[in-house]
């Protein structure tokens, strides 16, 4: 099967510290609502805050998972929050989606590059769209 360009499977990582916690949440929260009401109808997959470190990414963070064509309502929605999120596609290189076709939203962060999986070998395409992400 083939994923046409609109339905192509991107992420976003939501980062948050201690102070900024509750913000993220409250941003969690309309991403939900956003959803539920068919604003950004295409929203896949809402990730739980996880409150600490976890592969490349140096401080906690959440995922959300949606298709390209949701990239410009989910890019407003990360602008308006003031929050650090780095937004990428999903491909078959972990490394080019986390660096070079990465969009940083806010300061970016430096990011743990070997931890990901090596080019032609990334897991996340394969899980895309599953529901045990």
């Amino acid at each position: 099967m083939t994923i046409s360009d609109g339905q192509a499977p991107y992420h976003a990582h939501i980062y948050y510290t201690d102070e900024s916690r509750e913000e993220a949440a409250a941003l969690r929260e309309r991403f939900a609502a956003a959803k539920a009401d068919g604003t950004i109808r295409e929203l896949l997959f809402i990730g739980r805050m996880g409150d600490h470190a976890v592969g490349p990414h140096p401080i906690p963070e959440y995922e959300i998972h949606f298709t390209k064509a949701m990239l410009p309502a989910v890019t407003t929605m990360l602008g308006a929050s003031g929050l650090r999120a780095l937004v990428h596609p999903l491909t078959d290189d972990d490394v080019a989606d986390h660096t070079s076709l990465a969009q940083w939203i806010g300061d970016p962060l430096p990011l743990k590059l070997e931890t990901l999986d090596p080019p032609g070998a990334n897991q996340g395409m394969a899980r895309f769209g599953k529901s045990d992400f």
